[in-house]
């Protein structure tokens, strides 16, 4: 019923925007659905969109890994010590605080383009993998840390046991935002620093080409990459989350 549901809800926001388009009836500001999807399906055999798609999604998706693990270790280690905690938080505050664009131009000053929309993805995800991890982790059970002295667990099988099994839900929380950010954010910086082979790059060209039809056409490709992406490491998270549970639940008799 829901799925029906939302399928009529885009149908009716597609006939919106197909109908605005032939309102205007001007190619140059607004194209309809019909027209993007055209385009879009034009695109598919050709080589060099697959290729443009592949390079931006290692990029980006590589970024947001990074930043999800090291996100995670970091808040590991935080909530293990009050002064790294301390020494953590201004750079994650400013991580947070610096403009987008503000790290694209250091960025395509210290290396290459091609790597500007991981480096961008990653710095975009971490302090929100960070902050979410950290709540987490400091709102477990402290009983069961005790609980696991007395019993001598050792630091790993206290991680799988207790410390990840009550982060997880912020973790979900945080990587169902950061993908879309690290999205937003790393296409952004392939249309500024223009790799060979990005997205990025085509967006730009559709802009000098004054090509509208080719800037939906690759914004509804970029819109499913961050929508499958995100399907993608939800679905392993809620693995992972479902094994845990499972694993621990049981009954030790």
């Amino acid at each position: 019923m829901r799925k029906a549901r939302l399928a009529l809800v885009a149908v009716f926001w597609l006939a919106v925007w197909q109908a605005v388009a032939m309102a205007l009836g001007n190619q140059l500001l607004l194209v309809g659905p019909v027209e993007a999807g055209a385009t879009l399906l034009a695109s598919l055999p050709q080589g060099a969109f697959w290729a443009a798609v592949g390079n931006s999604l290692l990029r980006v998706l590589g970024g947001f890994l990074l930043a999800a693990a090291l996100g995670t270790a970091l808040a590991w280690l935080a909530c293990r010590s009050d002064w790294t905690r301390d020494l953590l938080s201004a750079p994650i505050l400013a991580i947070r605080s610096v403009p987008v664009v503000s790290f694209i131009i250091l960025a395509l000053i210290w290396t290459d383009s091609s790597w500007l929309s991981l480096i961008v993805s990653f710095l975009m995800v971490l302090p929100v993998v960070y902050s979410n991890a950290v709540e987490g982790i400091a709102r477990r059970d402290r009983k069961l840390d005790e609980l696991a002295r007395v019993f001598d667990m050792g630091g790993a099988a206290r991680w799988w046991a207790i410390t990840l099994p009550r982060m997880l839900p912020y973790l979900i929380a945080a990587c169902r935002t950061g993908i879309g950010l690290a999205w937003k954010a790393g296409v952004s910086a392939e249309v500024i620093g223009l790799p060979s082979g990005s997205i990025g790059e085509r967006l730009y060209q559709a802009k000098l080409f004054l090509s509208t039809a080719d800037l939906f056409a690759w914004t509804a490709v970029v819109v499913a990459l961050s929508f499958a992406c995100e399907k993608l490491v939800l679905a392993g998270l809620a693995a992972l989350e479902k094994s845990l549970s499972g694993r621990y639940s049981r009954d030790p008799a």
